[in-house]
């Protein structure tokens, strides 16, 4: 089993595109603080609010795309509300994107 980097981890999660937006998790302001230690994988999902409605179907899609990296990953997702400033891109971005 080939060592998996937080690079390794950063590329997979750039390819995981929002299910309502057309844009990344990555790109959107979502996914913080990626941290590797050999198998055990842990980031932050930043979220507008805490309890969107989709949260459990982004959730599932960041594990999916994980666990195609590599199987044996034990990933732990952390849940943070981002702050103003984070909320203001992203809304933008997501005015953007969003598709209909």
């Amino acid at each position: 089993m080939k060592k998996v980097s937080k690079k390794d981890i950063e590329i997979i999660l750039s390819k995981v595109n929002h299910p309502e937006i057309n844009y990344s998790l990555v790109k959107l302001g979502m996914i913080k603080d990626i941290e590797v230690k050999d198998v055990a994988v842990s980031a932050t999902l930043m979220l507008p609010f805490l309890e969107i409605p989709i949260k459990e179907d982004i959730i599932s899609l960041i594990k999916e795309s994980v666990r195609n990296l590599d199987k044996n990953i034990k990933l732990k997702i952390k849940i943070a509300e981002m702050n103003e400033k984070e909320k203001e891109r992203f809304m933008k971005l997501a005015r953007e994107g969003w598709m209909v």
